[in-house]
């Protein structure tokens, strides 16, 4: 998935009224011109220490019982460095529960290239302790893996007291998950599946299940696709009981192997990857159920599928101990939920899920006890059948579906449930905010906790589904995170966080709300505008713009919500631009006709929706200048901007593209066969269309490429690929590179960098 903080399935469509603009209060005279005592803002303050935000709390989880909330948060010394922090409930006080030096003293983290791989594909964010979790069903244990190695955490009375549980330097354990009682732990190491004992009692070596462990071969590690396409980030599960896993055997052998230059500043490493190409080969994944029980390995039972089963996207256990698997076809147009019953583990279909385009991934799978169906629990499943993603009830025996939720705009995902219905968040406000809502099992909604519009609200809950661990944030306002009882019989508790720097409450840009019209002269597209307020700008004068849109599928950038580059557009805006954010047919949080642009096509409907905004706004904004319009882009915004630019009727003036795909062939196959198709049999033409290298000749405005050189996401080959066509072309071109850097370019000084950079080449190209 190109890069993408947040993917959730969409909200409903709204006919547009009228057009013009609508200022937020407050917005008209921001507009005009800059308050005397507005504060001003640098990109040294804002990559500097302490954060702007505040260092807000990262990864909190509840415990399974509802006794503890815990979180990692950034270091007082370096907010890039990650502690673990809990409190006790209800009420209690925060405390530092662990640091990096804690468990390994002064010495540095030590991780292989596979674990920033996995890292990276998880988005996680900081160094130090990058991740934890709660040990079974125990409120008082959890597992931490920190530097190849496993710690077993023990929360006391006393304070935490930590248990190292592996001391292999060599080979790191990866993906620990206990079983349900917390006296088992499975993770992997070398390829392997191996198991622990937790108990004292029984406790002995860890003992290794599988047998076939090598560097094209592995069991219970997701493959790359899996992680980074499918989101799923494991690759075994633990049997209700404890007695059995289920895991996945991965052989790459046929994947084909990439060798990455990652180039340093000081050095250059040669780095080989299994990477799957589009209409290349995949990894060929097969299901295994293993016995725990006894010091000596059995040959695993082997879960038969379908030769088009292509792709294992989401796998688990029913509460009677019957393993399930969904699988997508290799197309992706269908998604099947099959069960294994038996002691053949006979296979059975209980639903297939079909769509023309293709079948969002799902993700809320689970049993309601309380609502039988042919004598067993119902099963709940999120369909898009009715045109927007909505809760149905299906029968695990029959198969038969009944719609539950039929909200106004798209379901999000799944908070919990209890024994009167379910707490999910939903979009609201055409996806541009989301709520949290209470459905009982006839079908009526209400949101938990009504307030004030224009909020985005999520939340995650115990196991028993008592508390909601409930993050709130507004534009501007970066988030908070409490911990709510569902009852209401306790006080909200708040995570420990520092207070956001008032400059930064100072320099919160306000916005306008823009009705722009998508291409096809009919449906509305979210849009805010952000004018300039350098001093000295008359009401009248024509000002610059840079326009910020990613234009990809499965996320949405305009929203009621905190972003991370808030402090950036408000220096944006003082440097004399105005900002457009826009969100284009194709993207999330919005009814299926909307998400489904991108079928068969990139660089089609979101690029005319794009220039289609670019001439609205100069009628919507007056006083913005059309000739100095610019735009930037990351990933598929990336590709966005440069696919902008190679256009003879681009109306941009110039553009910065970050890591973008320029070879659709180069992206992997899970990503780009959803939207494209296999590019076999005649189905090449979308990728000879969507292609930026040849139209590398139609380049007649500033473009700068900027990727980092160890991008395992999008490969620096693609930029490479395009600065060879830029060159054969005789086109001037910028280019900046991050050696060493990733998708996502990492670090204070770094990030510093790229913001000069950007905000340099705007300057000398849109300003008069």
């Amino acid at each position: 998935m190109l890069d993408t903080t947040f993917t959730h399935q969409a909200a409903r469509l709204l006919l547009l009224l009228a057009f013009g603009a609508t200022l937020l209060p407050d917005a008209a005279s921001a507009a005009t011109a800059v308050s005397a005592n507005r504060s001003d803002v640098s990109l040294e303050r804002i990559h500097s220490e302490p954060p702007l935000a505040g260092r807000l709390p990262r990864a909190p989880e509840l415990s399974p019982g509802g006794g503890w909330v815990t979180y990692l948060r950034a270091s007082e010394q370096d907010s890039e460095i990650n502690e673990l922090w809990g409190q006790a409930l209800p009420g209690g006080q925060p405390r530092r529960l662990l640091s990096v030096s804690d468990l390994i003293g002064a010495q540095g983290v030590r991780l292989t290239e596979a674990e920033k791989m996995a890292l990276e594909r998880r988005r996680v964010q900081g160094r130090g302790i990058t991740g934890y979790q709660w040990c079974g069903k125990d409120d008082r244990r959890l597992i931490l893996p920190l530097s190849g190695d496993l710690y077993l955490v023990e929360l006391t009375e006393q304070g935490p007291r930590s248990q190292r549980l592996s001391f292999d330097e060599k080979e790191p354990e990866r993906d620990p998950v206990c079983d349900a009682a917390g006296r088992q732990l499975a993770f992997v190491k070398g390829g392997d599946l191996w198991v622990q004992s937790l108990d004292g009692a029984s406790a002995g070596p860890a003992r290794r299940l599988s047998q076939t462990g090598s560097e094209s071969r592995s069991t219970g590690l997701a493959e790359f696709v899996a992680a980074e396409e499918f989101g799923r980030q494991r690759g075994f599960w633990w049997s209700p009981d404890g007695q059995r896993i289920l895991a996945l055997e991965v052989d790459e052998s046929e994947v084909p192997l990439k060798t990455r230059s990652q180039i340093f500043a000081d050095r250059m490493a040669m780095t080989t990857q299994r990477y799957p190409g589009a209409g290349g080969r995949n990894a060929k994944v097969h299901a295994l159920v293993f016995d725990t029980r006894g010091r000596t390995p059995v040959e695993p039972q082997r879960l038969s599928l379908p030769a088009e089963a292509e792709y294992i996207s989401r796998a688990g256990w029913f509460a009677d101990g019957t393993p399930w698997l969904q699988w997508f076809t290799r197309d992706q147009k269908q998604l099947s939920l099959v069960e294994f019953s038996g002691p053949q583990a006979q296979a059975r279909t209980v639903l297939v899920e079909r769509d023309p385009a293709w079948v969002e991934v799902q993700d809320d799978l689970r049993e309601l006890p309380t609502q039988l169906r042919s004598g067993k629990p119902a099963l709940l499943w999120i369909s898009e059948a009715s045109g927007r993603a909505q809760f149905w009830l299906v029968d695990r025996v029959t198969g038969e579906r009944q719609q539950l939720s039929r909200q106004a705009e798209p379901v999000a995902r799944l908070i919990c449930q209890r024994e009167q219905g379910l707490v999910f968040s939903g979009a609201t406000e055409r996806g541009r905010g989301r709520e949290i809502f209470e459905l009982n099992w006839q079908g009526q909604s209400r949101v938990f906790q009504p307030g004030e519009a224009r909020r985005w609200r999520d939340a995650r809950a115990d196991q028993g589904c008592r508390h909601l661990l409930l993050t709130e944030s507004r534009w501007g306002q970066p988030p908070r995170t409490e911990v709510l009882a569902l009852d209401g019989q306790a006080p909200a508790l708040p995570l420990k966080g520092d207070a956001p720097d008032p400059l930064l409450a100072a320099i919160a840009p306000q916005v306008q709300v823009l009705d722009i019209v998508a291409a096809d002269g009919q449906t509305p597209l979210n849009a805010f505008y952000l004018p300039p307020l350098k001093a000295g700008t008359k009401p009248d004068q024509r000002h610059p713009v840079i326009v910020k849109a990613y234009g990809g599928p499965g996320t949405a950038t305009v929203g009621w919500r905190w972003s991370g580059d808030t402090a950036l557009l408000a220096y944006l805006q003082r440097q004399g631009f105005g900002v457009l954010t826009l969100d284009t047919r194709g993207m999330a949080y919005r009814d299926r006709a909307f998400t489904r642009a991108h079928a068969e096509g990139f660089g089609k409907a979101e690029l005319a929706d794009l220039f289609a905004a670019v001439h609205q706004l100069s009628k919507l904004v007056p006083a913005v200048d059309p000739a100095r319009i610019g735009f930037t882009g990351w990933s598929y915004g990336g590709y966005l901007a440069a696919r902008a630019m190679l256009d003879a009727d681009t109306p941009f003036a110039a553009a910065i593209a970050g890591a973008p795909p320029t070879d659709w062939m180069l992206y992997d196959t899970a990503y780009t066969e959803r939207y494209l198709g296999l590019p076999e049999g005649g189905r090449a033409k979308p990728y000879a269309e969507a292609n930026l290298i040849s139209r590398a000749g139609l380049l007649q405005k500033p473009l700068m490429l900027v990727h980092g050189t160890a991008d395992d996401n999008v490969l620096f080959e693609n930029s490479l690929r395009l600065i060879e066509a830029l060159q054969s072309e005789g086109k001037l071109f910028e280019t900046v590179i991050y050696p060493g850097r990733a998708h996502g370019i990492t670090g204070k000084k770094a990030r510093l960098h790229l913001d000069r950079t950007q905000t340099d080449f705007f300057i000398r190209h849109l300003k008069p």
